[in-house]
């Protein structure tokens, strides 16, 4: 026997078409759910449902496999049935982490979640501990980043189906490797989404950069909130995902006297104390308001927040061009040396770019609540030709940017192929199905970026199959000397902070910067750890004292003892301090 239960308030009768055969469902009760119960279906039997007999079957908002896309048929899935091998897995906490982001599609040739396996080992004598998937959940076409999820409780089948995705998890696991998930609850794609035809999911009230808002606040969003809620707690129960990235937070409208991400957060918990287990939630916001990530006096308690003042700061001091949108408000060391003490730069100053004050303090709050990087994929896909940090600054200043990352006081993240170096660009590809909606896309990237004074003329058509294939990492690139090097360099950094106490002390006060803004050095010190850059256009000499250890150094250099270190342009090192009163051994 199979259950099947649908969300509709509104429709006056509600049928589920199984395997060629229609039922009646009974419905609806007073919080607006139909249901049926049906013998003879099961897993893999395929299934829709048709409302008020307007002529259509719809898959279902809920469903757990697509297998025909997101406007075929659902099919049953038996989410008891796959063998975990290591479900007693716990991740290392978030304070502790390397994460690495990466894209299922693009992250080997083939594209799938069981290929992206074989890649899992690199991840491991990298020193990664928490793998970031890109949005997974189904949406039209073949291929795309995955923020226009229609289906979202299914597993994109081109990568695999459900059954795929647990297999990476559960490989991931026997590595030591956690795996966060990229969700997004902030919108539905354009093209596939059918929730709308069943219950009040949007609502007219708000409106967001990809149309109406979440009903978040409105008639029925306590349903609306169950949904997304349920969607979450899934991947983490079901599919032992230990964690998620929320997308673009700022987009919910939410005056709740409870906000659904406090609500979010509450239910995580409740399902970590279950299962015995870490769950983290990492959120992307702009707001710069630190009750996203705090508990108390009537913050959210979501885990940590990406950081995009220390990445628009670090991106700004590295790349000599000009600058344009939100980057237009960074470009000096000063900004990058409160990033890196304080985390908000905007912290209630005005912006140039948003024309008025922005954010609030958030010195008060422990680093390691929010991630740092210098790429990721919308720093690197949101460029005009998806080109990096070592294409657009040069190798030298992309281990500069590396050595602040993975030192630095935030949770490290990295964008897949950033540690040597790739070759390939990550562009914007989405292969929608309507030709008239990729048609718009198309023209709309192409006015985005004539504000940014790039040429229209290489914005690649994000629908064409060879945009997609571009953007594939070339693991062959690892043969090249350039490459090595560049990757020798993540793997020392990495060992580093895993390796040394006070590079994982992410207390307020504890990292100390100190800058000169017409030179062009600027050196952070973290506990008895110093990383000094020297991003001038001068060789520079920085006083050392005579026990001083150097650790590491972007460039050949023999020595850090008294009188000083001699770092010539684009050039790193990582010191260690002597205890007061060491001695030289003789």
């Amino acid at each position: 026997m199979c259950r099947f239960e649908i969300w509709a308030p509104f429709a006056r009768q509600i049928a589920v078409e199984a395997d060629g055969a229609t039922f009646e469902m009974q419905g609806p009760d007073e919080q607006g759910w139909w249901v049926a119960e049906l013998d003879g279906v099961g897993p893999g039997s395929n299934y829709g449902f048709m409302i008020d007999d307007d002529g259509e079957c719809y898959p279902d908002p809920r469903s757990l496999w697509q297998p025909k896309g997101v406007s075929g048929l659902s099919r049953v899935y038996d989410q008891g049935a796959f063998q975990w091998t290591h479900a007693g897995f716990q991740p290392a906490p978030l304070p502790a982490a390397v994460v690495y982001e990466l894209h299922i599609g693009t992250f080997t040739p083939s594209g799938t979640l069981d290929a992206a396996i074989d890649k899992l080992d690199h991840l491991v004598s990298l020193g990664v501990t928490h793998v970031q998937l890109m949005p997974v959940a189904s949406f039209d076409g073949e291929f795309g980043w995955g923020y226009d999820g229609a289906a979202l409780f299914a597993v994109h089948e081109p990568y695999g189906g459900p059954d795929a995705l647990k297999r990476f998890v559960n490989a991931a696991h026997a590595r030591g490797l956690a795996v966060l998930l990229d969700v997004v609850y902030n919108h539905f794609g354009p093209v596939g989404n059918y929730a709308g035809k069943f219950g009040p999911y949007l609502t007219k009230s708000h409106r967001t950069p990809w149309g109406e808002a979440v009903n978040l606040e409105g008639a029925w969003s306590h349903q609306v909130r169950r949904f997304f809620c349920d969607n979450a707690l899934m991947w983490m129960s079901d599919f032992h995902i230990d964690g998620l990235r929320i997308d673009a937070v700022h987009a919910f409208v939410d005056r709740s006297a409870i906000h659904f991400l406090e609500q979010l957060a509450q239910e995580t918990a409740s399902l970590a104390n279950a299962l015995g287990r870490r769950l983290v939630l990492i959120a992307e916001s702009n707001l710069n308001d630190p009750r996203i990530v705090t508990r108390e006096s009537g913050g959210f308690g979501i885990d940590a927040q990406w950081s995009d003042d220390f990445q628009r700061s670090l991106f700004a001091v590295l790349d000599s061009g000009p600058q344009f949108g939100s980057y237009a408000d960074f470009g000096s060391l000063r900004q990058l040396a409160k990033a890196l003490e304080k985390t908000f730069v905007y912290d209630g100053i005005y912006s140039r770019y948003r024309r008025r004050s922005h954010g609030r303090s958030a010195a008060h709050i422990p680093q390691h609540r929010f991630l740092g990087y210098i790429q990721n994929h919308d720093q690197v896909g949101n460029r005009a030709i998806g080109d990096r940090i070592a294409q657009i600054a040069g190798m030298d200043r992309a281990k500069v940017a590396a050595a602040l990352v993975l030192l630095g006081p935030f949770v490290p993240m990295l964008f897949q192929g950033e540690e040597w170096a790739a070759s390939t660009p990550f562009q914007f590809f989405a292969d929608h199905t309507n030709p008239e909606l990729a048609r718009s896309v198309l023209e709309g990237r192409r006015r985005e970026f004539a504000a940014f004074e790039w040429d229209p003329r290489l914005i690649s058509d994000p629908a064409e199959r060879e945009t997609f294939d571009h953007s594939k990492l070339n693991w062959s690139d690892l043969a090249q000397p350039g490459h090595v090097e560049m990757l020798d360099w993540y793997r020392r950094l990495i060992h580093l902070r895993r390796s040394t106490p006070a590079l994982n002390n992410g207390d307020p006060g504890n990292t100390s910067v100190f800058f000169d803004e017409s030179a062009g050095w600027l050196w952070m010190k973290r506990g008895e750890v110093k990383v000094i850059c020297n991003l001038g256009r001068s060789a520079f000499s920085f006083p050392t004292g005579p026990a001083d250890q150097l650790l590491l150094c972007s460039r050949d250099t023999a020595s850090a003892r008294a009188p000083g270190l001699d770092l010539a342009p684009d050039t790193v090192a990582v010191i260690r301090e002597a205890p007061v009163g060491a001695r030289i051994q003789k």
